[in-house]
């Protein structure tokens, strides 16, 4: 049998912008490092980039310059992209990596061509059934790609693409609802409901929260809400729940959202990739409502694929009214019947070894021998290395 040589692999994950491309990402990261690896991840000036990785342990985090097409100016797009690259190319100059990693979006483009400039093997994954510009564009340079869809093997210009399924941390798992409930400073016994609009989408799912509350507090008064509104709009809806005498913890963002999902009776949620993998993984009866803005209406395809199955209820944004999000909520609190058939179908979504294929996958693309690898199991939270070190904006600024 061949073994590992003495040296470390280091992959570099370019994964910020949203959570949905980070998580994935740092999901990835806890398999490769439970290989021998050493992983820097790539994220963005971003806030939810920002908040979110002060809890990631056992990875070197680098900020890299903002890259933004949604910005509206060409100038500033192409002044950032040009940032990034010569940030990323610094840092690999300093640091080789054997291998990047793109999780999706703009943000993680500058660091994969700056890899395939240096010779080093490339990656991406991409976690919707329309896979986005970003990565439609990147495929074409990269050695591999992974998709999270079947639908999205057919659209994406890759070598070669491999079905994985879209990566969850190892803390994403069915687990004890009252621990979570207490965890979060909510009754173990009452229901809960879980309102979530991501980093992109909270606003208007706020509003579809506020304006079915007058009749959801005439039906559900024993009802709790978890309510994470974003920066912007958390006085707003705290001020909405305590009008009508609801109990409710509203928080603008929340890292535990393992303990969130496994708090829920049921969820009200976007339809990114990465959100439905973590609803799977936790088998939580959700209200999907896709971000009508999300690039090629990606998402309301992702809802579509899971309410097509059983695994979700589905409600356009504009077709929602507060009697259907009234009646819909209810359906699936009340339902106990509907809950347990909704937990069955979602259980064939979750594809627990997601990350664990792309870690093997790259690790056998760079030569490691997949015999080794693949006696070693996922990590468990407790396993994974307690150190972390983080570089600033200021010096990723001063790479570029």
């Amino acid at each position: 049998m061949t073994h590992y040589s003495e040296h470390k692999p280091h992959v570099a994950i370019a994964c910020g912008g949203t959570g949905g491309h980070l998580f994935p990402g740092l999901a990835v990261a806890e398999q490769l490092i439970a290989r021998g690896c050493t992983v820097t991840a790539l994220i963005s000036p971003k806030d939810v980039d920002q908040q979110a990785v002060k809890s990631v342990r056992g990875v070197e985090v680098v900020t890299l310059p903002a890259v933004a097409l949604q910005t509206g100016s060409r100038m500033a797009f192409f002044g950032g992209f040009v940032k990034s690259f010569r940030a990323a190319r610094t840092l690999f100059k300093t640091r080789r990596p054997d291998a990047v990693l793109a999780m999706g979006g703009f943000t993680s483009a500058p660091p994969v061509l700056a890899a395939k400039a240096m010779g080093v093997k490339t990656f991406l994954h991409e976690s919707n059934t329309i896979p986005g510009k970003a990565n439609r564009w990147l495929a074409r340079f990269v050695h591999q790609a992974f998709v999270g869809f079947s639908e999205a093997e057919g659209r994406i210009a890759a070598r070669e693409a491999i079905i994985t399924g879209t990566p969850v941390r190892v803390e994403f798992q069915c687990r004890e609802v009252a621990v979570c409930r207490i965890a979060l400073g909510l009754d173990a016994a009452r229901p809960v409901v879980l309102v979530t609009g991501g980093s992109q989408g909270a606003r208007g799912v706020n509003d579809l929260i506020i304006g079915a509350l007058p009749m959801l507090a005439r039906h559900a008064l024993q009802w709790q809400w978890l309510h994470l509104a974003g920066a912007n709009d958390v006085e707003k809806v705290k001020q909405a729940y305590a009008k009508h005498e609801l109990k409710a913890v509203v928080h603008p963002f929340l890292s535990q959202m393992d303990l969130a999902l496994g708090a829920a009776t049921a969820c009200v949620s976007r339809a990114g990739a990465s959100s439905l993998a973590e609803i799977a993984a936790m088998r939580l009866p959700t209200l999907l409502v896709p971000l009508p803005t999300s690039a090629d209406n990606h998402q309301w395809h992702n809802a579509r694929a899971f309410e097509e199955t059983g695994a979700a209820r589905l409600l356009q944004q504009s077709d929602a009214t507060p009697e259907k999000v009234s009646r819909l909520l209810r359906e699936l609190v009340d339902g106990t019947d509907e809950r347990e058939e909704m937990r069955s179908a979602l259980s064939k979504w979750h594809e627990p070894k997601a990350a664990a294929k792309i870690a093997e996958a790259i690790l056998v693309s760079l030569g490691r021998t997949k015999e080794k690898s693949t006696r070693l199991q996922a990590p468990t939270p407790a396993e994974i290395p307690r150190s972390n070190q983080q570089v600033s904006l200021s010096r990723a600024t001063q790479l570029a």
